[in-house]
């Protein structure tokens, strides 16, 4: 299992490099990630959340898990929904945040294949989610500042945890 980057990790702040090689190595990086978020509770997980600089994920809302390689979102809904988000890397803090209802995307899977699909509503959420992480953006970026201030001791908390394991 991979080691899932906290927040305060410089990581999670980088604009990921996009993936130039799509092999088996590659996959092999993506079923373990898979795992990851499995052993974690999650429904996604970014590259940069495992310490990888890469523009990559993978995310399963409920019908099976899906790779997510060089993303795009090609169009949003003006339409948005507010609903609560959590992180693997924000652990025991969620909030809500508001996002499009409906995403138009194209990514490469696996193959190396290039996809256009078209996700809406926990699909879509899931997938913005994840790639903000990319941009190096976390979901408490997309709160409120005075909500972000009362979560100030707990974010501390974590920093202090992230500092810690990257010694380890």
């Amino acid at each position: 299992m991979m080691r899932i980057r906290l927040y305060g990790d410089p990581i999670l702040r980088q604009k990921a490099k996009k993936v130039e090689v799509i092999d088996e190595n590659l996959d092999e990086i993506l079923e373990e990630m898979i795992e990851t978020m499995y052993m974690g509770d999650g429904v996604g997980l970014a590259a940069p959340q495992v310490g990888l600089s890469l523009r990559m994920f993978v995310m399963d809302y409920g019908e099976g898990p899906i790779k997510v390689i060089n993303p795009e979102i090609l169009e949003k809904s003006e339409e948005k929904a507010i609903e609560e988000e959590g992180c693997l890397s924000l652990p025991e803090i969620f909030e809500d945040v508001e996002r499009s209802v409906w995403i138009k995307t194209r990514f490469q899977n696996e193959e190396g294949e290039w996809v256009e699909r078209e996700f809406k509503d926990y699909q879509a959420r899931v997938f913005q989610h994840e790639y903000d992480h990319l941009d190096g953006i976390l979901f408490i970026d997309r709160i409120s500042p005075a909500k972000k201030a009362l979560l100030k001791p707990k974010l501390l908390e974590l920093i202090r945890k992230s500092k810690r394991k990257s010694r380890v």
